[in-house]
Protein backbone atom coordinates (compact mmCIF):
# COMPACT_ATOMS: atom_id res chain seq x y z
CA UNK A 1 0.00 0.00 0.00
CA UNK A 2 2.78 2.39 0.92
CA UNK A 3 5.40 1.54 -1.83
CA UNK A 4 5.04 3.84 -4.39
CA UNK A 5 23.97 14.64 -12.67
CA UNK A 6 50.02 31.14 -19.71
CA UNK A 7 55.77 34.34 -19.06
CA UNK A 8 57.39 37.48 -20.59
CA UNK A 9 60.67 36.55 -19.03
CA UNK A 10 62.17 39.67 -17.56
CA UNK A 11 65.84 38.76 -17.37
CA UNK A 12 67.47 39.57 -14.11
CA UNK A 13 70.41 41.94 -14.57
CA UNK A 14 73.41 41.03 -12.55
CA UNK A 15 75.34 44.17 -11.60
CA UNK A 16 78.74 43.40 -10.13
CA UNK A 17 80.07 46.36 -8.19
CA UNK A 18 83.74 46.06 -7.16
CA UNK A 19 84.34 46.68 -3.50
CA UNK A 20 87.37 46.27 -1.28
CA UNK A 21 87.95 42.61 -0.69
CA UNK A 22 84.59 41.37 -2.06
CA UNK A 23 82.08 41.38 -4.84
CA UNK A 24 78.35 41.49 -4.34
CA UNK A 25 75.68 40.54 -6.82
CA UNK A 26 72.68 42.79 -7.04
CA UNK A 27 69.54 41.61 -8.76
CA UNK A 28 66.96 44.02 -10.08
CA UNK A 29 63.45 43.18 -8.99
CA UNK A 30 61.24 41.64 -11.62
CA UNK A 31 58.86 44.18 -13.08
CA UNK A 32 55.22 43.23 -13.21
CA UNK A 33 53.69 42.71 -16.59
CA UNK A 34 51.25 45.38 -17.68
CA UNK A 35 49.10 43.66 -20.30
CA UNK A 36 47.91 46.60 -22.36
CA UNK A 37 46.21 46.15 -25.73
CA UNK A 38 48.15 48.07 -28.40
CA UNK A 39 46.46 50.65 -30.60
CA UNK A 40 45.41 49.01 -33.84
CA UNK A 41 45.09 51.03 -37.04
CA UNK A 42 43.41 48.26 -39.02
CA UNK A 43 41.27 46.11 -36.70
CA UNK A 44 40.90 43.44 -39.37
CA UNK A 45 44.42 43.63 -40.81
CA UNK A 46 46.07 40.38 -41.89
CA UNK A 47 49.68 39.29 -42.26
CA UNK A 48 49.60 40.59 -45.83
CA UNK A 49 48.52 44.04 -44.56
CA UNK A 50 51.32 44.28 -41.98
CA UNK A 51 54.32 46.63 -42.55
CA UNK A 52 56.51 43.52 -42.58
CA UNK A 53 54.38 40.48 -43.40
CA UNK A 54 57.18 37.98 -42.82
CA UNK A 55 57.93 39.43 -39.38
CA UNK A 56 54.25 39.43 -38.46
CA UNK A 57 53.96 35.75 -39.35
CA UNK A 58 57.19 34.99 -37.47
CA UNK A 59 55.87 36.76 -34.38
CA UNK A 60 52.63 34.78 -34.67
CA UNK A 61 54.50 31.47 -34.74
CA UNK A 62 56.70 32.55 -31.82
CA UNK A 63 53.90 33.61 -29.52
CA UNK A 64 51.96 30.46 -30.26
CA UNK A 65 55.02 28.34 -29.44
CA UNK A 66 55.61 30.17 -26.15
CA UNK A 67 51.94 29.87 -25.32
CA UNK A 68 52.08 26.12 -25.73
CA UNK A 69 54.88 25.94 -23.15
CA UNK A 70 53.07 28.29 -20.77
CA UNK A 71 55.67 31.08 -21.15
CA UNK A 72 52.83 33.55 -20.79
CA UNK A 73 54.78 36.81 -20.48
CA UNK A 74 57.11 36.11 -23.40
CA UNK A 75 54.20 34.89 -25.48
CA UNK A 76 52.22 38.02 -24.62
CA UNK A 77 55.11 40.27 -25.75
CA UNK A 78 55.01 38.70 -29.23
CA UNK A 79 51.20 38.54 -29.24
CA UNK A 80 50.99 42.33 -28.79
CA UNK A 81 53.13 42.80 -31.92
CA UNK A 82 50.90 40.49 -33.92
CA UNK A 83 47.73 42.11 -32.62
CA UNK A 84 49.06 45.59 -33.58
CA UNK A 85 50.04 44.61 -37.12
CA UNK A 86 47.80 41.68 -38.09
CA UNK A 87 44.94 41.07 -35.61
CA UNK A 88 43.03 39.00 -38.16
CA UNK A 89 46.04 36.72 -38.73
CA UNK A 90 45.78 35.15 -42.19
CA UNK A 91 42.21 36.34 -42.70
CA UNK A 92 40.85 32.86 -42.13
CA UNK A 93 41.09 32.37 -38.37
CA UNK A 94 40.21 34.35 -35.26
CA UNK A 95 43.11 32.87 -33.27
CA UNK A 96 44.73 36.19 -32.33
CA UNK A 97 41.49 37.40 -30.77
CA UNK A 98 40.70 34.23 -28.87
CA UNK A 99 44.30 33.95 -27.66
CA UNK A 100 44.01 37.52 -26.45
CA UNK A 101 41.09 36.44 -24.32
CA UNK A 102 43.23 33.65 -22.86
CA UNK A 103 46.00 36.13 -21.97
CA UNK A 104 43.69 38.44 -20.08
CA UNK A 105 42.01 35.58 -18.29
CA UNK A 106 45.49 34.47 -17.19
CA UNK A 107 46.55 37.92 -15.99
CA UNK A 108 43.24 38.33 -14.22
CA UNK A 109 44.09 35.32 -12.10
CA UNK A 110 47.50 36.85 -11.31
CA UNK A 111 46.11 40.25 -10.34
CA UNK A 112 42.52 40.15 -9.20
CA UNK A 113 42.58 43.90 -8.42
CA UNK A 114 42.35 44.51 -12.18
CA UNK A 115 39.51 42.06 -12.76
CA UNK A 116 37.09 44.62 -14.15
CA UNK A 117 39.74 46.18 -16.39
CA UNK A 118 40.70 42.81 -17.87
CA UNK A 119 37.08 41.77 -18.33
CA UNK A 120 36.52 44.96 -20.33
CA UNK A 121 39.53 44.12 -22.53
CA UNK A 122 38.20 40.60 -23.08
CA UNK A 123 34.87 41.82 -24.35
CA UNK A 124 36.56 44.47 -26.49
CA UNK A 125 38.45 41.62 -28.14
CA UNK A 126 35.18 39.77 -28.71
CA UNK A 127 33.75 42.89 -30.35
CA UNK A 128 36.75 43.17 -32.69
CA UNK A 129 36.55 39.47 -33.45
CA UNK A 130 32.89 39.78 -34.39
CA UNK A 131 33.71 42.78 -36.60
CA UNK A 132 36.40 40.85 -38.48
CA UNK A 133 34.90 37.38 -38.37
CA UNK A 134 31.11 37.65 -38.38
CA UNK A 135 29.90 34.10 -38.00
CA UNK A 136 26.25 33.98 -37.05
CA UNK A 137 25.84 33.75 -33.31
CA UNK A 138 29.34 32.48 -32.53
CA UNK A 139 30.69 35.57 -30.76
CA UNK A 140 27.39 36.37 -29.08
CA UNK A 141 27.32 32.81 -27.78
CA UNK A 142 30.93 33.07 -26.55
CA UNK A 143 30.11 36.29 -24.70
CA UNK A 144 27.04 34.71 -23.10
CA UNK A 145 29.03 31.59 -22.20
CA UNK A 146 31.72 33.65 -20.45
CA UNK A 147 29.18 35.74 -18.58
CA UNK A 148 27.39 32.62 -17.43
CA UNK A 149 30.36 30.59 -16.25
CA UNK A 150 33.07 33.20 -15.48
CA UNK A 151 31.41 36.53 -14.71
CA UNK A 152 27.87 35.70 -13.55
CA UNK A 153 27.81 38.76 -11.30
CA UNK A 154 27.75 41.05 -14.34
CA UNK A 155 24.48 39.89 -15.86
CA UNK A 156 21.11 38.86 -14.50
CA UNK A 157 19.66 35.51 -15.53
CA UNK A 158 17.13 37.31 -17.67
CA UNK A 159 19.89 39.28 -19.49
CA UNK A 160 21.89 36.11 -20.04
CA UNK A 161 18.85 34.25 -21.33
CA UNK A 162 18.21 37.01 -23.88
CA UNK A 163 21.89 36.98 -24.94
CA UNK A 164 21.80 33.23 -25.55
CA UNK A 165 18.51 33.63 -27.39
CA UNK A 166 20.15 36.24 -29.62
CA UNK A 167 22.97 33.83 -30.42
CA UNK A 168 20.50 31.08 -31.31
CA UNK A 169 18.49 33.45 -33.50
CA UNK A 170 21.67 34.67 -35.24
CA UNK A 171 22.41 31.03 -36.02
CA UNK A 172 19.01 30.49 -37.58
CA UNK A 173 17.59 28.52 -34.69
CA UNK A 174 20.39 25.95 -34.60
CA UNK A 175 22.36 26.63 -31.41
CA UNK A 176 26.10 26.05 -31.16
CA UNK A 177 26.84 23.04 -29.03
CA UNK A 178 28.52 25.11 -26.27
CA UNK A 179 25.39 27.21 -25.90
CA UNK A 180 22.99 24.40 -25.10
CA UNK A 181 23.85 23.48 -21.51
CA UNK A 182 23.99 26.99 -20.01
CA UNK A 183 20.92 28.02 -22.00
CA UNK A 184 19.07 24.97 -20.70
CA UNK A 185 19.97 25.84 -17.11
CA UNK A 186 18.69 29.40 -17.53
CA UNK A 187 15.55 28.23 -19.30
CA UNK A 188 14.61 25.87 -16.48
CA UNK A 189 15.35 28.37 -13.71
CA UNK A 190 13.39 31.17 -15.36
CA UNK A 191 10.42 28.94 -16.18
CA UNK A 192 10.21 27.74 -12.59
CA UNK A 193 10.44 31.38 -11.45
CA UNK A 194 7.59 32.17 -13.87
CA UNK A 195 9.70 34.72 -15.79
CA UNK A 196 9.33 33.16 -19.23
CA UNK A 197 6.06 32.56 -21.09
CA UNK A 198 5.36 28.85 -21.10
CA UNK A 199 4.74 28.66 -24.84
CA UNK A 200 8.13 30.25 -25.55
CA UNK A 201 9.78 27.90 -23.08
CA UNK A 202 8.13 24.88 -24.71
CA UNK A 203 9.48 25.91 -28.13
CA UNK A 204 13.02 26.27 -26.80
CA UNK A 205 12.82 23.00 -24.86
CA UNK A 206 11.86 21.20 -28.07
CA UNK A 207 14.65 23.02 -29.93
CA UNK A 208 17.11 21.70 -27.35
CA UNK A 209 15.89 18.12 -27.78
CA UNK A 210 16.01 18.43 -31.58
CA UNK A 211 19.53 19.95 -31.50
CA UNK A 212 20.85 17.12 -29.35
CA UNK A 213 19.32 14.48 -31.58
CA UNK A 214 20.80 16.13 -34.69
CA UNK A 215 24.18 16.75 -33.05
CA UNK A 216 24.56 13.14 -32.00
CA UNK A 217 23.46 11.88 -35.41
CA UNK A 218 25.79 14.14 -37.42
CA UNK A 219 28.86 14.49 -35.17
CA UNK A 220 32.18 12.92 -36.12
CA UNK A 221 35.17 11.87 -34.08
CA UNK A 222 36.06 13.89 -31.01
CA UNK A 223 33.17 16.34 -31.39
CA UNK A 224 30.80 13.55 -30.44
CA UNK A 225 32.21 13.63 -26.93
CA UNK A 226 30.90 17.19 -26.53
CA UNK A 227 27.45 16.12 -27.65
CA UNK A 228 27.50 13.24 -25.20
CA UNK A 229 28.19 15.67 -22.37
CA UNK A 230 25.23 17.74 -23.51
CA UNK A 231 23.03 14.67 -23.71
CA UNK A 232 23.94 13.75 -20.15
CA UNK A 233 22.99 17.21 -18.86
CA UNK A 234 20.32 19.06 -20.83
CA UNK A 235 17.53 16.43 -20.95
CA UNK A 236 18.03 15.66 -17.26
CA UNK A 237 17.92 19.35 -16.37
CA UNK A 238 14.75 19.77 -18.41
CA UNK A 239 13.11 17.02 -16.37
CA UNK A 240 12.49 19.66 -13.70
CA UNK A 241 9.81 21.05 -16.01
CA UNK A 242 7.87 17.81 -15.74
CA UNK A 243 6.55 19.37 -12.55
CA UNK A 244 4.45 21.71 -14.71
CA UNK A 245 1.48 19.79 -15.98
CA UNK A 246 1.02 20.33 -19.69
CA UNK A 247 4.56 21.58 -20.33
CA UNK A 248 5.50 18.33 -22.04
CA UNK A 249 3.01 16.50 -24.20
CA UNK A 250 1.91 12.88 -24.26
CA UNK A 251 4.60 11.91 -26.78
CA UNK A 252 7.33 13.09 -24.39
CA UNK A 253 6.08 10.91 -21.58
CA UNK A 254 5.29 7.96 -23.84
CA UNK A 255 8.75 8.07 -25.45
CA UNK A 256 10.35 8.28 -22.02
CA UNK A 257 8.35 5.80 -19.98
CA UNK A 258 6.74 3.32 -22.38
CA UNK A 259 10.02 1.41 -22.98
CA UNK A 260 10.03 0.65 -19.25
CA UNK A 261 6.59 -0.90 -19.61
CA UNK A 262 7.65 -2.92 -22.65
CA UNK A 263 10.58 -4.30 -20.67
CA UNK A 264 8.38 -5.17 -17.68
CA UNK A 265 4.83 -5.62 -18.99
CA UNK A 266 3.60 -7.54 -15.98
CA UNK A 267 5.30 -5.62 -13.17
CA UNK A 268 2.65 -3.57 -11.42
CA UNK A 269 5.09 -0.99 -10.06
CA UNK A 270 6.29 -0.29 -13.63
CA UNK A 271 2.78 -0.36 -15.03
CA UNK A 272 1.44 2.06 -12.45
CA UNK A 273 4.39 4.45 -12.89
CA UNK A 274 4.06 4.44 -16.69
CA UNK A 275 0.29 4.83 -16.54
CA UNK A 276 0.58 7.68 -14.03
CA UNK A 277 3.23 9.60 -16.02
CA UNK A 278 1.43 9.22 -19.35
CA UNK A 279 -1.84 10.31 -17.80
CA UNK A 280 -0.06 13.36 -16.28
CA UNK A 281 1.17 14.09 -19.82
CA UNK A 282 -2.39 14.19 -21.13
CA UNK A 283 -2.38 10.91 -23.03
CA UNK A 284 -5.78 9.72 -24.25
CA UNK A 285 -7.13 6.27 -24.98
CA UNK A 286 -6.70 6.98 -28.70
CA UNK A 287 -2.91 6.88 -28.20
CA UNK A 288 -2.11 3.21 -28.69
CA UNK A 289 0.76 3.08 -26.24
CA UNK A 290 -1.36 4.62 -23.52
CA UNK A 291 -4.19 2.25 -24.30
CA UNK A 292 -1.84 -0.71 -23.89
CA UNK A 293 -0.63 0.52 -20.51
CA UNK A 294 -4.15 1.31 -19.34
CA UNK A 295 -5.35 -2.17 -20.25
CA UNK A 296 -2.50 -3.76 -18.32
CA UNK A 297 -3.24 -1.49 -15.38
CA UNK A 298 -6.95 -2.24 -15.22
CA UNK A 299 -6.54 -5.96 -15.73
CA UNK A 300 -3.62 -6.62 -13.41
CA UNK A 301 -2.95 -3.75 -11.04
CA UNK A 302 -6.12 -1.77 -10.38
CA UNK A 303 -7.61 -1.98 -6.93
CA UNK A 304 -10.81 -0.18 -6.02
CA UNK A 305 -10.20 2.18 -3.09
CA UNK A 306 -11.46 0.64 0.09
CA UNK A 307 -9.76 2.94 2.59
CA UNK A 308 -8.82 6.63 2.89
CA UNK A 309 -5.17 5.80 2.12
CA UNK A 310 -6.12 3.90 -1.00
CA UNK A 311 -8.27 6.82 -2.13
CA UNK A 312 -5.15 9.00 -1.97
CA UNK A 313 -3.20 6.30 -3.78
CA UNK A 314 -5.78 6.45 -6.56
CA UNK A 315 -5.00 10.14 -7.16
CA UNK A 316 -1.32 9.20 -7.35
CA UNK A 317 -1.91 6.37 -9.82
CA UNK A 318 -3.97 8.70 -12.01
CA UNK A 319 -1.20 11.29 -12.19
CA UNK A 320 -3.05 13.78 -10.03
CA UNK A 321 0.00 14.47 -7.90
CA UNK A 322 -1.02 17.64 -6.13
CA UNK A 323 -4.41 16.18 -5.32
CA UNK A 324 -2.63 13.14 -3.94
CA UNK A 325 -0.42 15.30 -1.72
CA UNK A 326 -3.41 17.24 -0.44
CA UNK A 327 -5.20 13.99 0.25
CA UNK A 328 -2.26 12.54 2.18
CA UNK A 329 -1.86 15.81 4.12
CA UNK A 330 -5.49 15.56 5.24
CA UNK A 331 -4.90 12.03 6.42
CA UNK A 332 -1.90 13.14 8.46
CA UNK A 333 -4.03 15.62 10.37
CA UNK A 334 -6.12 12.79 11.78
CA UNK A 335 -3.40 10.18 12.30
CA UNK A 336 -2.03 9.40 15.73
CA UNK A 337 0.20 6.45 14.90
CA UNK A 338 3.77 7.74 14.23
CA UNK A 339 4.71 4.74 12.10
CA UNK A 340 1.78 5.37 9.76
CA UNK A 341 2.54 9.09 9.67
CA UNK A 342 6.14 8.26 8.75
CA UNK A 343 4.94 6.11 5.83
CA UNK A 344 2.69 8.87 4.51
CA UNK A 345 5.44 11.48 4.82
CA UNK A 346 7.79 9.25 2.84
CA UNK A 347 5.18 8.77 0.11
CA UNK A 348 4.79 12.56 -0.17
CA UNK A 349 8.61 12.90 -0.28
CA UNK A 350 8.74 10.43 -3.17
CA UNK A 351 6.04 12.31 -5.08
CA UNK A 352 8.00 15.56 -4.76
CA UNK A 353 11.17 13.77 -5.92
CA UNK A 354 9.95 11.51 -8.70
CA UNK A 355 7.09 13.52 -10.13
CA UNK A 356 7.20 17.17 -9.09
CA UNK A 357 11.04 17.41 -9.10
CA UNK A 358 11.12 19.51 -5.96
CA UNK A 359 14.20 18.20 -4.15
CA UNK A 360 14.09 20.51 -1.09
CA UNK A 361 10.46 19.59 -0.45
CA UNK A 362 11.22 15.91 -0.89
CA UNK A 363 14.03 16.13 1.69
CA UNK A 364 11.77 18.00 4.10
CA UNK A 365 9.20 15.23 4.13
CA UNK A 366 11.83 12.48 4.21
CA UNK A 367 13.39 14.08 7.28
CA UNK A 368 10.00 14.23 8.93
CA UNK A 369 9.47 10.55 8.17
CA UNK A 370 12.84 9.69 9.73
CA UNK A 371 12.06 11.66 12.86
CA UNK A 372 8.71 9.94 13.29
CA UNK A 373 10.15 6.45 12.97
CA UNK A 374 13.64 6.13 14.51
CA UNK A 375 15.65 3.21 13.20
CA UNK A 376 14.06 3.35 9.73
CA UNK A 377 16.57 3.54 6.87
CA UNK A 378 14.25 4.22 3.92
CA UNK A 379 14.09 8.02 4.38
CA UNK A 380 17.90 8.22 4.42
CA UNK A 381 18.11 6.13 1.27
CA UNK A 382 15.81 8.63 -0.43
CA UNK A 383 17.74 11.69 0.81
CA UNK A 384 20.96 10.11 -0.46
CA UNK A 385 19.32 9.53 -3.84
CA UNK A 386 18.16 13.15 -3.91
CA UNK A 387 21.75 14.31 -3.37
CA UNK A 388 23.23 11.89 -5.91
CA UNK A 389 20.66 13.02 -8.49
CA UNK A 390 21.64 16.69 -8.09
CA UNK A 391 24.66 16.72 -10.44
CA UNK A 392 22.82 18.53 -13.26
CA UNK A 393 21.14 20.80 -10.74
CA UNK A 394 24.30 21.83 -8.87
CA UNK A 395 26.78 21.77 -11.78
CA UNK A 396 27.16 21.15 -15.52
CA UNK A 397 26.52 17.43 -15.21
CA UNK A 398 30.23 16.56 -15.23
CA UNK A 399 33.18 17.92 -13.30
CA UNK A 400 33.76 18.99 -9.72
CA UNK A 401 30.50 20.76 -8.89
CA UNK A 402 28.45 17.87 -10.20
CA UNK A 403 30.62 15.22 -8.57
CA UNK A 404 30.88 16.48 -5.00
CA UNK A 405 27.16 15.86 -4.49
CA UNK A 406 28.00 12.17 -4.21
CA UNK A 407 29.82 12.76 -0.90
CA UNK A 408 26.76 13.76 1.15
CA UNK A 409 24.77 11.10 -0.70
CA UNK A 410 27.16 8.44 0.57
CA UNK A 411 26.87 9.95 4.05
CA UNK A 412 23.13 9.40 3.92
CA UNK A 413 23.39 5.85 2.59
CA UNK A 414 25.88 4.99 5.30
CA UNK A 415 23.52 6.45 7.86
CA UNK A 416 20.65 4.42 6.44
CA UNK A 417 22.40 1.12 7.02
CA UNK A 418 23.70 2.23 10.42
CA UNK A 419 20.22 2.91 11.73
CA UNK A 420 18.53 0.10 9.83
CA UNK A 421 20.53 -3.04 8.95
CA UNK A 422 17.66 -4.26 6.79
CA UNK A 423 18.54 -1.66 4.08
CA UNK A 424 22.27 -2.50 4.08
CA UNK A 425 22.15 -4.35 0.77
CA UNK A 426 20.42 -1.47 -1.06
CA UNK A 427 22.63 1.14 0.61
CA UNK A 428 25.78 -0.73 -0.42
CA UNK A 429 24.47 -1.08 -3.97
CA UNK A 430 23.96 2.66 -4.22
CA UNK A 431 27.35 3.44 -2.68
CA UNK A 432 29.14 1.08 -5.06
CA UNK A 433 27.22 2.46 -8.03
CA UNK A 434 27.93 6.13 -7.33
CA UNK A 435 31.47 5.93 -5.85
CA UNK A 436 32.88 5.93 -9.40
CA UNK A 437 31.40 9.39 -9.99
CA UNK A 438 33.26 11.11 -7.15
CA UNK A 439 36.17 13.49 -8.02
CA UNK A 440 39.48 11.81 -8.85
CA UNK A 441 42.60 12.03 -6.69
CA UNK A 442 44.07 14.39 -9.33
CA UNK A 443 41.06 16.71 -9.17
CA UNK A 444 41.31 16.83 -5.40
CA UNK A 445 45.09 17.46 -5.46
CA UNK A 446 44.75 20.25 -8.05
CA UNK A 447 42.48 22.09 -5.66
CA UNK A 448 45.06 21.75 -2.87
CA UNK A 449 42.68 19.52 -0.95
CA UNK A 450 43.19 16.13 0.63
CA UNK A 451 41.07 13.07 1.08
CA UNK A 452 39.49 13.06 4.48
CA UNK A 453 39.34 16.86 4.76
CA UNK A 454 36.00 18.42 5.64
CA UNK A 455 34.08 19.97 2.74
CA UNK A 456 30.86 21.97 2.52
CA UNK A 457 28.63 21.12 -0.42
CA UNK A 458 26.63 24.19 -1.50
CA UNK A 459 23.72 24.39 -3.95
CA UNK A 460 20.43 23.36 -2.35
CA UNK A 461 22.16 20.57 -0.42
CA UNK A 462 24.02 22.75 2.12
CA UNK A 463 25.68 19.82 3.87
CA UNK A 464 29.11 19.35 5.48
CA UNK A 465 30.86 16.14 4.46
CA UNK A 466 34.34 14.71 3.93
CA UNK A 467 36.42 14.52 0.74
CA UNK A 468 36.66 11.13 -0.98
CA UNK A 469 38.27 10.08 -4.27
CA UNK A 470 36.67 7.92 -6.93
CA UNK A 471 37.62 4.28 -6.81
Amino acid sequence: MYRVLLVLFVGSMLACTPKTGEQTTETQPQQPVEPEVPVVENPCGTFADAPNPDLALENFVLYRDFLRTNDWDLAFDYWKKVYKDAPAADGKRSTVFTDGVKFYEHYMQQDTSKRQEYIQKIFELYDKMEECYPDGGMVTGMKAFDYFYKYPELKTKEELYELFKKSIEQDGGEPRYFVINPFTSLLVDLVLDEKIPLEEAKQYAQLIFDSIEKGLAECEGQECEGWKVIQEYAPVRLEALESIQGFFDCKYYADKYYPEFEANPSDCETIVRTYSRMKWGGCQDSEQRFANVKTAYLQNCYEAPTSPVEACNEFLRNGEYRKAINCYEELLQNMTDDAQKAQINLIIAKIYFAYLKNFPKARQYARTAASLRPGWGEPYLLIGTLYASSGPLCGPGRGWDSQVVVWPAIDMWNKAKQVDPSVTREANRLINEYAQYMPTKEDIFQRLLQEGDPYFVPCWIQESTIIRAAK
